[in-house]
């Protein structure tokens, strides 16, 4: 006999997008279930992206910092080496801690939370096939006034690249190698591999970087990404830009277990093959033909302004509608979605998304590049401070890198900001703020920032926008 259950608003995804919306749906006063067909809520981001390459990358640097820079500190250290399986250990103890936090989060505001593989039966009701981690009495089919569709994106793959999931994988395979491999290929120059390059790359590896496009980085200002190019290179990552793949298999006959195909160049043989050329939605199985949403060819589900899709009831948000494949884009869209349900006037600024690349410089960037307001034709006024100027990052011993504003010329108004340097990342914070509320350049240089810290570098740079930087020549 089939069991069956009812509630106003049924979550499908349990990833950023999928648990932040069931969450804030219940502050709201909505009954609402999220459905996730993995043991642990989170998502790719929570189990197998953003939180454990991390923590990986933050080990590898401490490493790497012990092994190279504690010396200039006067930390003298003997024979520093990598315990793999300990590093691994932590990276899965911060995953399953984060994990259970979206479980208790789901008990303390009333969520109802299903396990299993959810599919569309129509516009108002979803079949459920159970996973690990469901409960005896979990229904399978569970109906709803409101669905929303979050079922986040998956790797992409290429034809040629003959993925085993051991020698030759994904980011998800990248994060649990079992020994550090002695070289690696890395499939895509974009933040994904570089990230985990920088991790394999600090821990012994000869990492090689193939990227089809003649840079690295290719969302991110051209600058900052020829600026990123240099100094990875400097620590040794090998680029080959504008190389395409012909193919890439496991070869045991060869010297190294894996054989990358190279058009018009020599093979590379190596030991580990890492794919990163981007994402893709994770939109098949789900029955969206049969419930009649829509998706464009790619895959994407097609979504009004207010995210919902071609059948009234049902919304999307996060990876699956396209976009920037940002934790935070999804985030912020499901918490925009089910406030507009519960008739809240909420707005999604897509000006303001910042975004970051986690190697070491850390690279951040919220609003436009120099290349797109000159693209587009918009005046601007450019403002720059690097971090050698900064006495906060002197103390750190990490000068490498700078701010840039750009504000336009007639206004003033901060059109972007773009940083390469250390804790990027937790700067961009300040930036995107002040874009969020229509900052001009002169708000930022106007506002007192504590000395030494990191941020008087946006300070600065704010002030050389109108050419009257103070610790700069």
């Amino acid at each position: 006999m089939t069991k069956t259950a009812r509630h106003e608003l049924v979550v499908l995804g349990g990833g950023p997008a999928g648990y932040v919306a069931a969450i804030r749906a219940a502050q709201l006063g909505i009954n609402v279930a999220c459905i996730d067909d993995n043991p642990r809520f989170g998502g790719t981001c929570v189990r197998v992206g953003c939180i454990p390459s991390k923590a990986l990358l933050e080990s590898s640097h401490l490493y790497h910092e012990a092994k190279h820079r504690f010396n200039d500190h006067g930390v003298v250290v003997g024979d520093v080496k990598v315990d793999l399986d300990v590093m691994m250990a932590r990276k899965t103890k911060i995953v399953e801690t984060l994990t259970g936090g979206i479980d208790l989060l789901f008990k303390k505001r009333g969520v109802t939370a299903y396990h299993g593989r959810g599919r569309l039966r129509d516009s108002e009701s979803i079949e459920i096939t159970p996973s690990e981690g469901a409960a005896d009495d979990q229904p399978t089919l569970i109906t709803a006034d409101q669905i929303l569709l979050c079922p986040g994106s998956v790797p992409a793959r290429l034809p040629s690249v003959e993925e085993d999931g051991d020698r030759i994988g994904n980011s998800t395979t990248a994060l649990s190698f079992p020994e550090v491999p002695e070289v690696l290929v890395v499939i895509g120059g974009g933040y994904i591999g570089l990230e985990l390059g920088s991790v394999w790359n600090r821990l012994g590896s000869r990492v090689i970087v193939l990227e089809a496009l003649d840079r690295i980085l290719p969302g991110l200002d051209k600058e900052l990404g020829n600026l990123a190019h240099r100094s990875l290179k400097k620590q040794g990552i090998e680029f080959r830009t504008g190389t395409m793949v012909a193919s890439a298999r496991v070869d045991t006959s060869q010297s190294k277990p894996c054989t990358v195909e190279i058009k018009d160049g020599e093979p590379i043989y190596c030991d580990r093959v890492l794919l990163a050329t981007g994402r893709a939605p994770a939109t098949d199985d789900l029955g969206l033909a049969v419930a009649g949403v829509q998706t464009d060819r790619r895959g994407y589900i097609e979504v009004k302004e207010n995210f919902e899709t071609s059948v009234p009831g049902i919304y999307a948000v996060g990876d699956c509608i396209g976009g920037a494949m940002l934790a935070h884009k999804a985030m912020e869209e499901g918490v925009v979605c089910v406030e507009r349900m519960a008739g809240i006037a909420s707005e999604m600024n897509y000006d303001v998304i910042p975004a970051i690349v986690y190697t070491h410089p850390e690279i951040a960037m919220v609003g436009q590049t120099e290349e797109q307001l000159t693209e587009a034709r918009i005046p601007y006024n450019k403002g720059v401070c690097p971090l050698g100027a900064n006495g906060r990052a002197r103390t750190l011993g990490d000068t490498e890198g700078r701010v840039k504003i750009l504000a336009h010329a007639e206004t003033d108004r901060v059109l972007g900001v773009h940083i390469i340097g250390p804790r990027a990342g937790d700067l961009i914070a300040e930036a995107a703020a002040a874009m969020e509320y229509g900052a001009s350049s002169e708000d930022i240089a106007r506002t007192c920032h504590a000395h030494p810290t990191l941020a008087e570098a946006v300070h600065e740079a704010a002030m050389d926008v109108d050419d009257r930087a103070i610790h700069t020549a």
